[in-house]
């Protein structure tokens, strides 16, 4: 079947369409973490657990760096996720002077658990698409993807999950 024949989209229009999708996926998202057994993690949290299991062990400038935090702010952020059980400071194999973060064995868990049910309820919406709407979606995604990587600087970067990776949990 012939695809239809549509008019170019312009960057700005899908832009604000990737805008609007993103929001609802913080939505569906939103009640994937609720729904966890963990419990909800707040944001910076949960970005900096994904920051460093992208990176593995990293210490504390290297995470600033990565979240664009300052010290101080990073500090603090690491002494509460240290104090629920999600990382743990851990010696420098490189410098006696400094620590590194890692996730605990909680930690992990957590991520495991955020993804699975983010993933049951984009599932849940995926299902009620047509097949083929699906297939060009992922397309679109995966190219976005990519670019997304190329301008962070990050492909093939880290020695963990790639970040934007899917988990093959579906």
């Amino acid at each position: 079947m012939p695809r239809s024949i549509r008019p170019p989209v312009s960057r700005d229009d899908a832009a604000q369409t990737l805008d609007a999708v993103a929001e609802l996926l913080e939505l569906l998202w939103g009640r994937g973490q609720e729904a966890a057994p963990s419990g909800p993690v707040p944001p910076s949290q949960l970005r900096a657990l994904i920051v460093i299991e992208q990176g593995g062990s990293m210490n504390l400038r290297s995470l600033g760096e990565a979240l664009a935090s300052r010290p101080s702010s990073v500090s603090r952020l690491c002494d509460r996720m240290e104090a629920v059980g999600l990382v743990r400071r851990v010696p420098s194999t490189t410098s006696r002077r400094e620590v590194e973060v890692v996730l605990s064995p909680l930690g992990e868990q957590v991520l495991r658990e955020l993804r699975d049910h983010r993933a049951r309820e984009v599932r849940a919406v995926l299902e009620q698409m047509p097949s083929a709407d699906v297939a060009r979606l992922t397309e679109g995604l995966e190219a976005f993807r990519a670019t997304a990587l190329d301008h962070l600087g990050e492909r093939g970067g880290g020695s963990g999950r790639e970040p934007g990776r899917a988990t093959g949990t579906g």
